[in-house]
């Protein structure tokens, strides 16, 4: 990141039918943070996107269901020069002024990724249920024990430098968008931190944590996200150093 310049970061929302949030959550946004605000309407049935787009921000529908394919359709439409991207859900459970303390890190240089920490925040009464902190630290222990790094969460407040995050090369569709960066970010080396975040109780329902069934596929999901790129990692050793490929 040039010095000579104060860094250009974009903020990405993926959002699906958050109609009773989006409007709060992007009026929340401190101003002059971001050079772009970029909703990814994920085929919303509702009135997500227009109240979006009548907000000032710049909405990108992308109608195949599943976060990261929300989240790689918003990439691409990112101005070129941009340098730090935050992503940040439209549900209204993340305080948008917080945003600051993910920047910090990566804009003083210490640090290429930043995520947010719910469990080392404030954390409202309500905003992580039992199934989910439980599933949380399933996930984090099986990277601390495969990769030896403590994460403390997977939560989806989050900053990473642009250069960085296309050098992990990402692809998950679903809900294993944010673990896949978190191990991936281990793999390649990448300086990562994290700092305390408040997280309230979401407007609306859930899709994942407010349904049981969608709690355990998207933790069967993470968790096998995590297998599948060490597995997959360890493959790619055995080829390269196989005198014989």
């Amino acid at each position: 990141m040039s010095e000579r310049r104060q860094a250009s970061v974009a903020l990405i929302i993926p959002a699906l039918n958050e109609q009773p949030s989006i409007g709060r959550v992007l009026a929340e946004i401190p101003a002059g943070l971001y050079s772009q605000v970029v909703v990814a309407d994920n085929g919303s049935t509702d009135r997500t996107g227009e109240i979006a787009r009548s907000a000032g921000a710049q909405v990108v529908f992308e109608p195949r269901r599943g976060y990261g394919s929300a989240c790689l359709a918003a990439l691409a439409a990112l101005d070129p020069a941009t340098d730090v991207v935050v992503f940040m859900d439209g549900d209204a459970s993340d305080v948008p002024a917080e945003a600051r303390l993910l920047l910090r890190p990566i804009l003083d240089g210490s640090a290429d990724l930043v995520i947010g920490s719910r469990t080392h925040g404030r954390a409202e009464a309500g905003s992580l249920p039992l199934h989910q902190r439980f599933g949380n630290r399933l996930a984090t222990s099986l990277i601390r024990l495969l990769y030896g790094h403590r994460y403390s969460d997977l939560g989806p407040f989050r900053a990473i430098r642009t250069t960085s995050l296309a050098a992990l090369r990402m692809r998950d569709p679903g809900f294993g968008w944010t673990i896949e960066m978190q191990v991936k970010a281990l793999q390649m080396g990448l300086r990562v931190a994290e700092a305390p975040v408040s997280y309230r109780r979401r407007v609306g329902v859930s899709k994942i944590s407010g349904s049981l069934k969608a709690s355990l596929a998207a933790g069967a999901k993470i968790l096998w996200t995590i297998a599948r790129l060490r597995f997959s990692a360890r493959s790619h050793a055995t080829v390269r150093c196989d005198p014989h490929g």
